[in-house]
């Protein structure tokens, strides 16, 4: 079987993996999609000091979580797919129907999350496995290439549940990569009035408004605390310095939600949080029920995500779409079709 994984941190092509066999409760699919994430990007270039960071957290269900760099590794988790056949004794949808879940099997051994792993297939293959539990059905007529943006819309759509915000309030968006378009498109859903962007990037400010923003700024020209007075801040870049910099810049009584994982060690002034009383929330994936709404809101035509697709590869493409995906101005959303 075909499968594109990381291997000493470069995406290589294999046409000779075992296809896998299910087991009860579980459902063989074959991927029609699968969106390449930032996530992986981060892995494929930080997987080690991601592996010791979740290593060393108390109290994270992936705190126990364990990969051997030195061997090669199974990725994609932003996927649309269609039934092939269940295991032992276990019900599900009929052989062709389409199919997505949330990112997560279900096996003898416990829950193994289908993100990094030496094992357990992700979207990155021909065929893999689901969990029959968790299957959502894909609304017929719609693509399969814009449901498998399901999983980073909902990671959007529970960013913005988090910060409560209603519609007559203000929202800044500080980086238009996928997750900030993600979140921009929820607010836009949820019927906030005055939506802000922020990126350095011409091709993602165009993009961001294209996804419901109402202004576009760019950072380099002047600071958008300059431009407008926002009462919720939706921080998507994930880079050391940013966090300070809005609690030195926000409103008295603004609301920070952090969805940009940045993998360095980061400084803040608790001072400027305590003094303006910055309300400050970290944000990680969503609910089962936002990942259903979000698949519901693209089928429904609520949110359009056919802009975001801006190039599509095969399983020997994986490779170099990780490279070109470092490029802001080239590609936002790139899909292996396998």
């Amino acid at each position: 079987m075909r499968a594109a994984v990381l291997r000493d941190g470069r995406m290589v092509y294999r046409d000779d993996v075992p296809e896998p066999t299910p087991g009860p409760g579980q459902v063989l699919v074959e991927v029609t999609a699968c969106g390449i994430c930032g996530s992986d990007l981060h892995f494929a270039s930080h997987g080690e000091q991601m592996l010791a960071a979740t290593q060393s957290m108390s109290g994270s269900p992936s705190s126990g979580t364990t990969v051997d760099l030195g061997a090669d590794i199974f990725m994609g988790h932003e996927f649309a797919a269609k039934v092939l056949a269940a295991g032992p004794e276990t019900e599900t949808f009929a052989p062709g129907t389409p199919v997505t879940s949330i990112p997560v099997l279900l096996a003898a051994k416990g829950i193994e999350p289908i993100v990094y792993s030496n094992t357990t297939l992700g979207g990155y293959a021909e065929k893999m496995l689901l969990s029959a539990p968790l299957l959502v059905p894909i609304p017929n007529g719609l693509d399969p290439r814009h449901a498998a943006l399901t999983e980073p819309m909902a990671v959007g759509l529970h960013a913005v549940n988090k910060s409560g915000i209603t519609p007559g309030e203000t929202a800044l968006v500080l980086g238009c990569g996928p997750i900030g378009m993600a979140i921009i498109a929820a607010l836009h859903t949820s019927g906030v009035e005055n939506i802000v962007a922020a990126d350095y990037s011409s091709a993602r400010r165009a993009l961001a408004t294209t996804m419901g923003a109402h202004v576009a700024l760019d950072p380099a020209l002047q600071s958008p605390f300059d431009a407008v007075t926002p009462k919720v801040v939706f921080e998507a870049v994930g880079a050391p310095g940013i966090i300070d910099d809005v609690l030195r810049r926000a409103p008295v009584g603004t609301r920070l939600v952090v969805a940009g994982v940045c993998m360095d060690a980061d400084t803040v002034h608790p001072f400027y949080a305590i003094a303006k009383e910055i309300n400050i929330q970290f944000v990680l994936a969503y609910e089962p029920a936002e990942f259903t709404a979000s698949l519901r809101a693209i089928a429904e035509g609520h949110i359009d995500v056919a802009p975001l697709i801006t190039g599509e590869v095969g399983l020997d493409g994986v490779g170099a779409a990780f490279d070109e995906l470092a490029d802001p101005d080239r590609h936002c959303k790139i899909l292996v079709t396998p």
